[in-house]
């Protein structure tokens, strides 16, 4: 059984900055598209950012390009997204997710496995 477990969200002022942790478990997702979504309240849940497995191919939506970075390890099975700069629009629950392809993770009902969630919340 996969679990993807997040870390890392938390309440931050705007301008500030927070690093999501996702660590996966059950079995080795490191020939994996990994990537982050988020959901704010009302809203569908949209892509954020994604990673191909090797971590030379990365993509990010238009919204938080030059702000977030992702990246990952794979001897210790972690994704990891740095957001900088952030933005009361930021704020949602952030998912990580992981799927074979690079180009179909950005999709949400491709996604394979889905973490919890974890909030992250940025003040005006």
């Amino acid at each position: 059984q996969v679990q993807l477990v997040e870390s890392g969200g938390g309440v931050v002022q705007a301008g500030g900055s927070l690093r999501l942790s996702c660590a996966t478990s059950g079995r080795t997702l490191s020939t994996y598209a990994m990537g982050w979504f988020r959901q704010a309240p009302g809203k569908e849940r949209e892509f954020v950012s994604a990673i191909s497995w090797s971590g030379i191919s990365i993509d990010y939506a238009d919204s938080v390009k030059g702000r977030f970075t992702i990246s990952r390890d794979n001897a210790k099975n972690t994704v990891y997204l740095q957001m900088n700069s952030l933005k009361p629009e930021d704020t949602a629950v952030y998912y990580c997710a992981a799927e074979p392809n690079l180009r179909s993770i950005k999709l949400a009902t491709n996604v394979d496995y889905w973490g919890q969630g974890t909030q992250v919340t940025v003040s005006s």
